[in-house]
């Protein structure tokens, strides 16, 4: 080798010794960088994939299943009730609030407290209207055997032994067997209706969903302004003050509260606490849950009875409400505002109220509308 190729090597080799490290430097940089890139490609990848399971599994869920396979009750004209159908595509998760289980139309048992002198003039409408959403949840309540309604309501007709008076004790009587009857029952929620109420049966079932059949509930509206207040026989207690929700608007028990109840009010115990505090049903019932149990009541703006002015209800609101009711007042019938039938074939308004909520009915197709 010469000189020159030595002076070469000679300086080649120190700059050799200097980029060397550096070298080492660079690529130890990027390969970290390419790892890093990596590990955030596998990473997005994974998520998706994840995403897109859950996604998924939330559609086949078994609780998703179950609400479609829900069998629809046979309807007249084969109108299909959705209501009853209500899948949540959200699942709760392990940090987030528990939402309430979803309520549809088999959890509910209805009750409709009647009697003998009003089958005929109050249960045919009803059995004509809104007990065709809910056959197989709707009980009547009376105080007789009456073959013709018991076959008409598929076997639904409880006679109560009752008396057929309107005074307390008979209707504290009436009252008590709907208790019991349905604390016999697998229902989540306990509704009781009077026989002049149209109820809404889907807006009932949709509203429930919001509550939580396993805490306690009390729905219901009041009929009165303030508490009431009851003072005892030898005025020696102090004055009693309670909510109550007025039977006639129809009021709703969650299953926890009437197992709650039960010590108290089950085998014939509610029509005791009745006598004892001289009040009717409706208010024993408040007396009861508000003053015994502590448990308030949760005033619903959408429950009506014939005590407030039916002609109020604005027709655009009337599918939010859950019940109404009618009155005859001297001349004047209160009664909710809606086109539809002859008002005299139709006084009290419900065929029209039925029709209006559910069009597709064979009878609304008929002549007799104004």
């Amino acid at each position: 080798m010469d000189k020159s190729d030595g002076v070469i090597f000679i300086l080649d080799k120190p700059r050799m010794r200097f980029k060397h490290p550096y070298r080492k430097l660079l690529q130890l940089l990027v390969g970290l960088l390419v790892v890093l890139y990596m590990g955030l490609l596998l990473y997005h990848s994974y998520y998706n994939s994840n995403n897109h399971v859950t996604k998924v599994a939330s559609k086949q869920s078994p609780l998703f299943k179950k609400y479609l396979e829900e069998e629809a009750l046979p309807q007249e004209t084969h109108f299909k009730y959705e209501y009853d159908m209500v899948p949540s595509t959200e699942m709760p998760s392990a940090t987030a609030t528990v939402r309430p289980p979803a309520t549809i139309l088999r959890d509910l048992f209805i009750s409709v407290k009647t009697t003998e002198s009003y089958h005929s003039s109050r249960l045919s409408i009803i059995l004509k209207t809104w007990f065709q959403l809910a056959k197989k949840q709707i009980w009547f309540f009376t105080d007789t055997d009456d073959k013709d309604f018991q076959l008409r309501t598929n076997g639904h007709m409880i006679n109560t032994n009752c008396s057929s008076s309107h005074n307390r004790k008979a209707l504290c009587c009436k009252m008590s067997v709907e208790l019991d009857t349905f604390l016999k029952t697998d229902k989540k929620w306990f509704c009781h209706f009077d026989d002049d109420n149209y109820v809404n049966v889907p807006r009932l079932v949709r509203f429930l969903g919001d509550y939580n059949p396993r805490e306690d509930w009390y729905l219901g509206k009041p009929s009165i302004q303030a508490p009431l207040e009851i003072v005892s026989k030898d005025k020696k207690s102090l004055p009693v003050k309670f909510w109550f929700a007025t039977g006639g608007a129809g009021f709703c028990l969650s299953r926890a509260l009437t197992l709650k109840m039960m010590p108290l009010a089950s085998d014939g115990k509610f029509i005791s606490i009745g006598e004892r505090i001289r009040l009717p049903d409706d208010v024993t019932m408040g007396y009861i849950i508000e003053h015994l149990l502590k448990k308030p009541l949760t005033v619903v703006d959408e429950f009506h009875s014939h005590l407030e002015p039916m002609k109020f209800i604005r027709r655009e609101l009337i599918e939010d409400q859950i019940s109404f009711s009618y009155a005859k007042l001297k001349d004047e019938w209160n009664v909710v505002k809606i086109e539809g039938f002859d008002e005299k074939y139709d006084q009290n308004r419900f065929l029209s109220l039925h029709c209006f909520l559910f069009p597709r009915f064979n009878f609304c197709k008929t002549k007799r509308k104004r």
